[in-house]
């Protein structure tokens, strides 16, 4: 026994050699190479643009906002994919509150409360269903969110009837309470210092939580041991189907707060809302460091990622250049993100 015992190779827990120093090192190339590009992004579009335009304070906290969206949505997709999932119907999920709310509210002639609680249930239902599919019936992830969002948005333009609301101009014959306006508005519209959106503290709220929850907890750690190997994590016995379920359901949920967000600050809804988040909020997560295979992500990543990606919005948009290339570039800044992560993925083996 003691011969044996001596032969066992001893698990560091310090130092170069540790686990937690090579996921350190490896989170930090990428964040450091994630500012090295959004510092070279800023002096290319700050030499192309028009003089007083880019390099501007409102100019940046346009960046900020439009960030915020993609950044609450990608948060709550990290879970997702760190635990070795993937969900698509989270874009589908954000169009579905957005519509619940406003129809609920302004239609159906329910207080803006229970409007917003009714859209988070249903974000909170379609997680559940989402996670039942992928871990009790086996299916794809793939496969069900897919399905699931297109379910979704078929909902969607049942409850909405395609119909575009503003409850500010509520249509003939219904009536909206003005002080659940104001109220609803300031959810995104207060008045902060600096002329900071307010969405953007909502989502540096959000990315303390998601980082002390992924980093410094026991369900972070047992998130990524699920997703890094799922079959080591059922013969340690790992709650692997809770927690798929928590993380599903956490994405959902932040979709719905994300689109809540942004009706109060536009103060309308349309049927299609948030399709167009499909690929900016998977390339935050990818860009940001998250491993499609599972068991990697950080906050701090899919926050770098998404502020690349408003930032290259932004000075595209300013640039006025075709949708085209907008197209072009986002889509080259995903592939090549992927490649980096093949290619760090290699050297750790």
């Amino acid at each position: 026994m003691t011969g044996s015992t001596a032969s066992t190779p001893q698990r560091t827990t310090g130092g170069g050699g540790s686990p937690w120093y090579g996921r350190a090192r490896d989170v930090g190339i990428r964040v450091g190479g994630l500012a090295i590009a959004i510092l070279i992004v800023i002096i290319i579009f700050t030499a192309l643009s028009k003089p007083n335009t880019f390099l501007t304070w409102l100019n940046a906290m346009v960046v900020l906002r439009y960030m915020s969206t993609i950044a609450i949505v990608a948060l709550g997709l990290t879970l997702v994919i760190v635990v070795g999932e993937i969900d698509l119907s989270f874009g589908f999920m954000y169009g579905l509150a957005a519509n619940l709310i406003s129809v609920s509210w302004i239609m159906w002639g329910w207080p803006i409360w229970a409007a917003i609680i009714l859209a988070f249930a249903a974000a909170a239902l379609l997680g559940v269903v989402n996670a039942f599919l992928v871990t009790i019936v086996r299916i794809p992830s793939f496969i069900v969110t897919l399905g699931t969002g297109q379910l979704v948005f078929g909902l969607t333009l049942l409850v909405s009837a395609t119909a575009t609301l503003n409850p500010a101009y509520p249509p003939p014959g219904r009536e909206v309470s003005r002080g659940e306006v104001d109220f609803f508005f300031g959810l995104a519209n207060q008045a902060l210092p600096l002329n900071i959106p307010m969405q953007g503290i909502w989502m540096v709220g959000v990315a303390i939580v998601v980082g002390l929850v992924l980093s410094r907890s026991l369900f972070g750690f047992r998130l990524k041991a699920i997703g890094g190997n799922p079959e080591a994590a059922r013969l340690a016995r790992l709650p692997v189907v809770k927690y798929k379920f928590v993380a599903f359901i956490v994405c959902a949920m932040l979709a719905s707060l994300a689109a809540m967000l942004d009706f109060a600050f536009i103060g309308s809804t349309q049927p299609n809302l948030g399709q167009s988040l499909l690929f900016p909020v998977f390339a935050a997560v990818i860009i940001g460091g998250a491993s499609l295979s599972g068991g990697r992500g950080t906050a701090i990543g899919t926050m770098s990622g998404a502020l690349l990606l408003a930032i290259i919005q932004d000075g595209l948009a300013l640039l006025s250049v075709g949708a085209y290339l907008q197209q072009f570039v986002q889509g080259s800044v995903t592939i090549a993100a992927v490649v980096l992560d093949r290619f760090t993925a290699s050297l750790r083996r």
